[in-house]
């Protein structure tokens, strides 16, 4: 009889099912929410695999201890977190793992903590046969709720920054061998693997929400971020929110050095690890967000319908044919 494996059923299946052994609506979005009588808490945890997210090859570990605390302030960002308090780190090494390595792991994640606020709480150590980092990050809920099952019908689809950008920057890191019609600048490679090896986050942007809201009765509104590639963070919207998406390809921005071609809109709609925000807001929110943040972009609207995601320009559908990252 065959028995069902990680790689058939994979991992939203996989999380689906866990569903049962924990509290209504846990697993709808990244963050676990914790109420307390003062402050309401938001925890996020993230792991890092060796030879499934990093090596040695594709990045050094000051920067791989950046992107570990990098991704999980992403997450509480894109659920409204107003503050980091801080991380707790469990580590897995190999014996043979050098102390020059872990201590420049730690002066990566401490870089990282203070650009974007909170310590070092505590953590654990053990032996493996791989490398693994997993970080837990605390954060303060704020005022405004940012949850995937908040978008509705009529809100405009926005996005911070550009996408694309860090898959090509692992590509690169990997040695991968391009067409030989496409040809990189020096600039667009240098920002690639900046954005693989040292991504950004936002901390003005809840600020910035707050001060373009239009109606300060909405105290909830649709996020994620797109950790996993633009492509699945608006369908993570979408059947979150039971309704379909509509995107404008024409309003979606890339770098001016992006080369055209099927094989690179895929890597731009696909490739993750990019941490910017996907998010959702009313017609006029979304409009003054827009005029006060250069770098936040309107790329479609949201619909009544089955969950789904379709262009404007109905040509590009073929590129949902594609399939997203797989964990599994």
């Amino acid at each position: 009889m065959h028995k069902e494996v990680l790689k058939d059923i994979g991992e939203k299946e996989l999380i689906k099912r866990l569903e049962k052994f924990m509290p209504k609506n846990q697993i709808s979005d990244d963050c676990a929410l914790i109420k307390t009588k003062k402050e309401n808490l938001l925890v996020n945890t993230d792991s890092l695999v060796e030879n499934v997210h990093f090596n040695d090859n594709t990045i050094c570990s000051q920067d791989l201890g950046w992107k570990a605390v990098v991704c999980n302030i992403s997450d509480l960002l894109s659920s409204g977190s107003k503050k980091t308090i801080g991380i707790t780190i469990s580590l897995i090494l190999p014996a043979r793992t050098e102390w020059i390595w872990v201590e420049e792991l730690y002066i990566g994640i401490n870089k990282a903590l203070k650009k974007y606020g909170g310590v070092i709480l505590g953590g654990d150590c053990s032996k493996g046969d791989k490398k693994i980092i997993s970080i837990t990050a605390f954060g303060i809920q704020g005022e405004l709720e940012l949850r995937r099952n908040a978008c509705k019908p009529g809100d405009i689809i926005l996005t911070t920054g550009i996408h694309g950008l860090s898959k090509l920057g692992f590509l690169i890191q990997n040695k991968i061998n391009f067409d030989n019609n496409v040809s990189l600048n020096k600039r667009l490679i240098s920002k690639s693997i900046k954005h693989f090896c040292r991504p950004q986050v936002y901390p003005n942007f809840l600020k910035n929400l707050l001060k373009t809201r239009s109606n300060k009765k909405i105290k909830r509104i649709g996020c994620t971020d797109s950790s996993d590639g633009l492509f699945q963070a608006i369908q993570d919207l979408t059947v979150a929110s039971n309704c379909k998406a509509i995107m404008n390809y024409e309003k979606i921005p890339k770098d001016k050095d992006w080369p055209q071609g099927d094989k690179w809109d895929e890597y731009y709609f696909f490739g993750g690890e990019d941490y910017e925000l996907v998010f959702s807001l009313p017609k006029k929110w979304a409009n003054n967000l827009s005029k006060l943040d250069k770098s936040i972009y309107a790329i479609g609207y949201l619909a009544k319908g089955v969950p789904s995601i379709e262009f404007k320009d109905k040509s590009k559908n073929k590129l949902l044919k594609k399939t997203p990252y797989k964990h599994f």
